[in-house]
């Protein structure tokens, strides 16, 4: 991991500009592969969902395909995260996209059964755990201050906008053959490696041998930085409550559609409109939100969004048409967009270098595993109530959860003693964030969860990188 870099913005008081995010070389490199291996894995969920749901006719076995994926952040997700901090960034992220090739190329053969190809789907996806905690640790690494929060924002829209292209192309190619859609995504991964292979330079590990103690021992240290502040605990908390309810309309699309058609728009159509909107939404709310909002008026917005999130979806209780399913899904992405990037940012400023990869897996483990979590409870609900009742009544409960969350947020002095108490961690051991120290203890490490990126505070320097 890089020593810390300070933030020379010409404009301290303005975001970050696009330009300056892609004239890092690394940056686009690590984008352009992402936005690869992000496209593959979406055309892959798409047509083995859309395969459950025709041979089965069951929504919840459906949703438990599309749950699938999410399935080894429970089982492994912080602790295979963890390794992550143990080896240089650049070779955990080649070698995971070239065992994810390797493995989606089996998947490939033609003839595997269906509960082959879900067992190996599960196989591949515990390679995503250390590649997407090293990807957030080497980030800061390659953007600082600002520029970290646009360039979050960033990863954020294209990874929606490949969203919605693999969802879209997943739903065609499934008409035709599953085993194309694995092979598109075998071919992405192999991409993936050589861009951040030759795209990325070497950097040091994060943890040095003589810092190594126990990997579960080290796991545990992720999960005491992020709940062992109040101020990362509300930043996990606001991003949770948020994957609870947008993930829902996704997730619940294929047998909405079967279920409510417009006349003249297929079954098919109707599930790639529904599956899109959420991130077309994010696309546009992230662009906007990034770029022609200040950095202090981001932060300010932060909680009326996440209540404006599960808002937009309380109408689904009327049964509108999918086209007005898909605008409310878009309305939801769009305040998600505007809160994730903002809180990503903070949780990075809070959170001392040495944990970076841990904390990002810790968050990572709970995001995925609560969407996962909402679209099987959803899914089972609606095999016995119409779907749009269960979407609409759970996304009101979503409404109080997050009118909680944001009553609990922390006073503005609590905030920024955090963020003080990473900034001394950190100046300690620029690399490491003093390590040898306990990361639970207040006095040394106001731990954050994960949100990365800066919030803007008037342009002083940052040294907090994720």
């Amino acid at each position: 991991m890089e020593a810390t870099v300070s933030d020379e913005r010409p404009s301290p008081d303005g975001p970050a500009t696009f330009r300056e995010v892609f004239g890092q070389s690394e940056y686009r490199a690590v984008l352009t592969a992402s936005l690869l291996s992000w496209i593959g894995d979406y055309v892959a969920k798409a047509a083995v969902t859309v395969l459950v749901y025709r041979e089965s006719e069951s929504i919840a076995l459906s949703a438990a395909a599309f749950a699938v994926s999410y399935l080894p952040w429970l089982v492994g997700g912080p602790l295979l995260a963890a390794l992550a901090e143990r080896y240089p960034y650049r070779r955990v992220m080649v070698v995971c996209d070239l065992v994810r090739m390797a493995l989606m190329t089996l998947i490939a053969i033609p003839g595997t059964p269906v509960w082959a190809i879900l067992a190996l789907l599960f196989a591949t996806t515990l390679a995503n755990p250390p590649s997407q905690a090293a990807r957030s640790a080497l980030m800061p690494a390659i953007l600082s201050g600002d520029r970290l929060v646009v360039g979050l924002s960033l990863n954020a829209s294209f990874g929606q906008a490949a969203q919605v292209v693999g969802y879209l192309l997943g739903a065609a190619v499934a008409t035709w053959n599953t085993t194309a859609a694995l092979l598109i995504n075998a071919m992405t991964f192999a991409v993936s490696a050589a861009l951040v292979r030759w795209g990325v330079r070497e950097r040091a590990s994060a943890m040095t041998a003589a810092h190594r103690t126990h990997l579960l021992r080290e796991t545990g240290e992720g999960f005491r930085i992020v709940f062992g502040n109040p101020v990362l605990r509300a930043i996990a908390l606001l991003v949770f409550s948020a994957m609870l309810f947008s993930i829902v309309p996704e997730g619940l699309a294929a047998a909405w559609a079967g279920e409510r058609t417009d006349p003249g728009m297929d079954t098919g159509l109707a599930q790639a409109v529904i599956m899109a909107a959420n991130p077309a939404g994010f696309i546009l709310g992230g662009l906007l939100v990034g770029r022609a909002v200040a950095p202090a008026r981001r932060l300010t917005l932060m909680r009326p969004l996440a209540v404006a999130a599960p808002l937009a979806l309380v109408p689904a209780l009327f049964d509108p048409p999918p086209l007005v399913v898909a605008l409310l899904a878009a309305t939801c992405g769009f305040a998600v967009a505007g809160l994730l990037p903002t809180a990503n940012g903070l949780f990075v400023r809070a959170l001392p270098n040495g944990f970076r990869a841990r904390a990002f897996g810790v968050m990572a483990t709970g995001m995925q595993v609560i969407q996962g979590g909402a679209v099987l409870i959803t899914g089972l609900f609606a095999d016995h109530f119409p779907i749009p009742t269960v979407v609409g009544l759970w996304s009101a409960g979503g409404v109080l959860l997050m009118l909680f969350t944001a009553l609990r947020w922390p006073d503005r002095r609590t905030v920024e003693a955090a963020v003080e108490a990473a900034d001394r961690a950190n100046s300690e051991d620029p690399v490491t964030g003093d390590r040898s120290r306990s990361p639970a203890d207040p006095r040394r490490h106001d731990g954050q969860p994960a949100a990365e990126g800066r919030t803007g505070e008037r342009g002083r320097r940052s040294h907090a990188v994720t």
